[in-house]
């Protein structure tokens, strides 16, 4: 065989993998941890020298602006999609049907597929399509199928699961690590429900929520101690985030925000109800009834923001979706909303607009990639999509995000080139063209 036949080969060889996503140089790791809850200054009253570390040596940004609503669902599906709540649908934690009335609580929202598949695809199919094998652990909306097709590894907690369980908060970290040694996964999606539900319990500025926060640090000491025992430092990226913050509930206020107080309000012009979760609700008022409603509540409660669907500010990217019904309303940092009787009880909340300085988060990230001792100015959660995709290679869905914004983090060269996509194919074809004619003479 000539020459120029050897070189024919060798493209004919190259060409497929080109179609199926393999990197052209060697694959960087990803891993991103959430842990629900965490404010922005949580780390400022507590000590937590496993992340001031994480700092030094990477990247933390002053705080990060999560999408609004401040739901726990909705934030992490724009971390997983790049796209504002409003573009990719998953607008609440709970499920709803207003023409059936079904309501659904959190957990079980979780494993209803067609709420969360509604068009947007999140990076773990994008991953997967472009030849990566990925993972999510108790990620929300990592445990249903995106058109058809599931994540690579998952692993979905139960309805009853201990969220404050520090041992199997290491248990779990193990697991990841054997899907990044063991399963050859290169992204992993792993969800702590901490410090969220102590903020709900006791308070953001409670003993009880910095206690946590110490529990917290401690896990993410453990999870450096693991990426440097498993030899992955040099091949794995780390983000340590969250979904939103949390803020102090005035419960014993006396201007609360109830519904069933307010003159002139009957819940008999309501054809459908969304309310007593958290400061945010929607409504459906019957037929011919809207502008009523929309009168007696619009100036009701100082507290309280009513609008119709498509005077909603366009600025928070929430209401244009399909899902969002006609009349829909917040309040004011630090009120929720109570409905038919008054039965909310927590003593922190979120879901309140995530201008509000309490409704920010974290950004830390560690690794290969990321420069060392830099502190960037805050920016919107909706970016990270585009992060995740730079350092993993894959060619993005359209997204709400801009490459650029967060690119000043990675040291230069160092996020892998895409590993796919038409213009790299398009240029083996090329050198095929070329081998091909040269062979003919």
């Amino acid at each position: 065989m000539g020459r120029p036949a050897v070189l024919l080969t060798v493209a004919l060889a190259i060409l497929p993998t080109c179609g199926t996503g393999a990197p052209v140089q060697r694959q960087r790791k990803l891993l991103l941890v959430s842990f629900d809850g965490f404010r922005w200054n949580y780390d400022q009253d507590v000590d937590t020298p496993h992340l001031d570390t994480m700092a030094r040596e990477g990247v933390k940004a002053r705080y990060m602006t999560p999408a609004f609503v401040t739901m726990t669902s909705p934030c992490h599906f724009t971390l997983v999609t790049g796209k504002y709540v409003e573009n990719h649908g998953v607008v609440h934690n709970m499920f709803y049907n207003t023409t059936s009335k079904v309501r659904l609580p959190y957990h079980a929202t979780l494993g209803i597929q067609r709420w969360w598949d509604n068009g947007s695809v999140p990076i773990w199919i994008t991953a997967q399509r472009q030849g990566l094998k990925t993972g999510s652990f108790f990620y929300p909306g990592g445990n249903v199928t995106y058109q058809g097709e599931a994540v690579t590894m998952s692993r979905k907690e139960g309805i009853l699961h201990n969220y404050k369980d520090e041992k199997e908060w290491r248990e779990n970290v193990d697991t990841v690590m054997k899907w990044f040694t063991e399963e050859g996964v290169a992204l992993v999606t792993l969800y702590f429900g901490e410090p969220d539900s102590t903020g709900h319990r006791y308070g953001p500025e409670s003993q009880e929520r910095k206690d946590m926060v110490k529990q917290v640090d401690r896990t993410v000491g453990y999870l450096r101690d693991s990426i440097r025992h498993h030899q992955l430092t040099d091949s794995l990226d780390l983000i340590v985030t969250s979904d939103h913050g949390m803020t102090t509930v005035h419960k014993k206020a006396s201007d609360l925000v109830e519904f069933h107080r307010f003159p002139n309000f009957t819940f008999q012009d309501i054809e459908f109800e969304l309310l007593d979760y958290g400061p945010n609700g929607m409504l459906i008022p019957k037929e011919g009834k809207l502008e009523k409603v929309y009168a007696v509540l619009k100036d009701a409660h100082p507290r309280l923001h009513v609008y119709k669907k498509e005077d909603f500010p366009q600025s928070l990217h929430y209401a244009a979706h399909p899902r969002i019904t006609s009349l829909l309303m917040y309040s004011d940092l630090g009120y929720v909303i109570h409905g038919r009787v008054s039965v909310q009880f927590n003593n922190g909340e979120h879901g309140f607009d995530n201008r509000d300085m309490d409704m920010k988060t974290i950004f830390r990230a560690v690794g290969p990639s990321f420069k060392a001792g830099l502190e960037v100015e805050p920016f919107e959660s909706v970016h990270v999509y585009e992060l995740m995709c730079q350092l993993l290679g894959i060619v993005p869905e359209p997204n709400d995000g801009h490459p650029a914004t967060l690119r000043p983090m990675l040291r230069s060269g160092s996020a892998p080139r895409l590993g796919r996509g038409p213009p790299l194919t398009m240029a083996f074809l090329g050198i095929l063209m070329v081998l091909v004619k040269f062979t003919k003479h």
